[in-house]
């Protein structure tokens, strides 16, 4: 555990942390490794990370990197390697990951891949089905707007253009905007990631286009952007995009913002951990398939968490956004099926993007 925390500590892109368990199951250490650092729903997935490790008794130490570079996240999961971790799991950031992390396969350490794939890595996947949730996203702005009737300019953005799943994301959408023959759709436009970056690109696009009547987000930072740009434009058009963190289901609670389809961060944290644990413990290897981490569904008015967890409320939804340690005892039935057997649900790959 010092080793790795010391190499981490030695990469300027990284930060660190760490949980020491009260007792190690056979000694396992993971590393963990993520993109766009700060950002709020990436910390919801490590937090289910850090309660499988609390959970199963393994060590864990989590890395992030600002932003979305290849290299700079296929060497800190390498870093992890390299200091003995048995497993790693890490969001992948594009097609420059995939020899690097196929060695790690070869070479005995289990990867898992979450948020973000390619089909090219030898290791499974956990994450939303990306195509689909886009067309339930879609669906829904076109409802909002009066249905097959609906007419005007809608704006989609994408804050890391070519990442697979994004751009599936924004292929499910304008599959569903064509069921309103009179929506115009432009884009997607890069919006980029940064809290202020994303404002700035939102608020040109909509001087731009100030007659839109929807702008649609495909990532976490969007609702927030969106809400505020509303807000200070007398809420003329209905915003949608992704992620149940606090800022976005705040937007929807002040009415600024309409609909997020969340992808279970605490899911795309919880069950990495769970399969490398039993890959590890069992001597077996992790085979290459999708495991659907769920979609949720949230307005002012209805909360669908999916994966069969209890109905709540609005008010409860923004509770378990910011507090994880309640997120975690919500999930908590749900974890203990996945503790028990991790692989059930496994499909193939490609029903990823179906």
């Amino acid at each position: 555990m010092t080793k790795i925390n010391g190499l981490i500590a030695a990469t300027l892109l990284a930060s660190a942390a760490a949980i020491a368990p009260a007792s190690a199951a056979d000694d396992i250490t993971l590393g963990f490794v993520t993109h766009a650092q700060g950002n709020p729903f990436i910390q919801q997935i490590i937090d289910g990370a850090q309660a499988a490790a609390k959970d199963l008794g393994v060590e864990l130490s989590v890395a992030q990197q600002p932003g979305s570079q290849a290299e700079g996240q296929l060497k800190l999961a390498q870093n992890f390697a390299n200091a003995g971790a048995q497993g790693v799991a890490t969001s992948i950031q594009g097609e420059g990951m995939v020899r690097g992390l196929n060695e790690l396969v070869d070479s005995g350490v289990k990867v898992v891949q979450f948020n973000t794939l390619s089909t090219s890595i030898n290791a499974p996947y956990v994450g939303e089905k990306s195509v689909e949730s886009g067309r339930v996203l879609g669906k829904m702005i076109v409802e909002k707007l009066g249905g097959a009737e609906a007419k005007g300019t809608v704006i989609v953005g994408i804050c890391f253009p070519g990442i697979q799943v994004l751009e599936n994301r924004s292929q499910g959408v304008q599959e569903s905007l064509k069921a309103a023959p009179g929506l115009t759709v432009l884009g997607p436009y890069d919006v980029k990631v940064s809290e202020v970056e994303n404002y700035n690109r939102w608020q040109q696009l909509y001087a731009a286009n100030p007659d839109a009547v929807a702008m649609i987000g495909l990532c976490a930072p969007d609702i927030a952007s969106l809400g505020k740009l509303n807000a200070e434009n007398g809420d003329k058009f209905v915003a949608g995009g992704y992620d149940l963190t606090e800022p976005n289901l705040k937007a929807i609670q002040d009415g600024h913002a309409f609909v997020s389809i969340g992808q279970s961060a605490f899911v795309q944290g919880y069950l990495p951990i769970a399969l490398m644990v039993d890959a590890i413990k069992n001597g077996k290897p992790l085979e290459v398939g999708f495991y659907d981490a769920g979609a949720q569904i949230v307005t002012a008015d209805s909360v669908d968490m999916g994966n069969g967890l209890p109905a709540i409320s609005f008010e409860e939804a923004i509770r378990l956004a910011g507090d994880p340690a309640a997120t975690t005892e919500y999930y908590k039935a749900w974890s203990a099926k996945a503790q028990a057997d991790p692989t059930a649900g496994r499909q193939p790959i490609a029903a990823e993007a179906e």
